[in-house]
């Protein structure tokens, strides 16, 4: 992938001399439920409206969101010059902050960027503690992605999911939950917490997942038209990465039954398929996996 030298975002802090630990407020609050792409579920959002397609309200962006979480942010401290992992992640960010920007101008809206948190072991966030065996997640109440950087490692090491675009695809997974949230998704599910069964409940959460990935190769096309960052190889990395964090692919690796009615993501081909989608498209309807009948 090529990404030295292009612009890094000032939305990242650093809190990893902070020692980690923690809690922070906001657990039973609205919209306070944190989502992730990591091996195991973190938190599900809730149900889904039925008969309400999300993408019709994007002119409507500005109207709505989750509420924000009444906490105690640290001071905000930028990662050092010299780490490299940090200025990737940094120019991933700011990658997505340009493509989802022009997205929302030509939908009649403005987009609001997101913070990116770097953090060890674990850290306080709005929808509770944060932890490192999460993986990445994001936090609707206080709009953040949070990542230890140690799940790059697990990704290649454990998953088999090696890469820089592999790397790159976790982060606009993470950055595609917020443009859930700023488009009204995430409300809109959370409003329907507690009134469907676990079993829809988790078929739900599969479609949100799906979306995020969706969202993830809507960004993927976009920067490359605009920028040519793909190189060889750039595209199975993804598709490979997606792949091994299918549910059916964990429950594998974890030695036990799959399971579907427990899926939360999705399979590995239904996680392929639906970032295909947004890489071949770029387009934001064409993720709709809530009014899709074939996942």
């Amino acid at each position: 992938m090529k990404w030295e030298g292009n612009r890094e975002s000032d939305n990242v802090e650093d809190r990893r001399s902070d020692g980690g630990g923690g809690f922070g407020g906001g657990g039973g609050l609205f919209g306070g439920r944190s989502i992730g792409i990591g091996t195991i579920v973190i938190a599900l959002l809730g149900g889904w409206i039925f008969g309400i397609n999300p993408l019709t309200i994007l002119g409507l962006l500005s109207g709505g969101g989750a509420p924000t979480a009444q906490v105690q942010q640290a001071p905000a401290h930028r990662p050092p010059a010299d780490d490299k992992m940090a200025r990737f992640v940094s120019t991933v960010l700011a990658d997505t902050e340009d493509v989802w920007k022009g997205v929302f101008t030509q939908g009649g809206a403005q987009y609001r960027e997101p913070r990116l948190v770097l953090f060890r072991g674990a850290t306080p966030t709005a929808c509770g503690s944060g932890q490192a065996a999460m993986g990445p997640f994001y936090c609707p109440a206080d709009q953040k992605v949070y990542i230890d950087l140690g799940f790059y490692e697990t990704l290649k090491n454990r998953l088999g999911a090696p890469g820089d675009f592999a790397q790159a695809y976790v982060i606009a997974h993470e950055v595609g939950h917020h443009v859930q949230n700023l488009l009204g998704i995430s409300r809109k599910m959370d409003e329907m917490r507690g009134r469907v069964s676990q079993t829809d409940y988790n078929a739900m959460s599969v479609r949100l997942e799906l979306q995020a990935d969706c969202f993830a190769g809507v960004w993927a096309h976009h920067a490359q038209n605009a920028r040519q960052i793909l190189e060889q190889g750039d595209v199975e990395e993804a598709m490979n990465a997606a792949a091994k964090i299918g549910d059916d692919a964990l429950q594998r690796g974890g030695g036990g039954a799959v399971v579907p009615e427990s899926f939360t993501h999705g399979t590995s081909a239904q996680r392929q398929r639906w970032f295909a989608s947004g890489l071949k498209t770029g387009s934001v309807k064409a993720c709709d996996t809530f009014s899709s009948r074939n996942l």
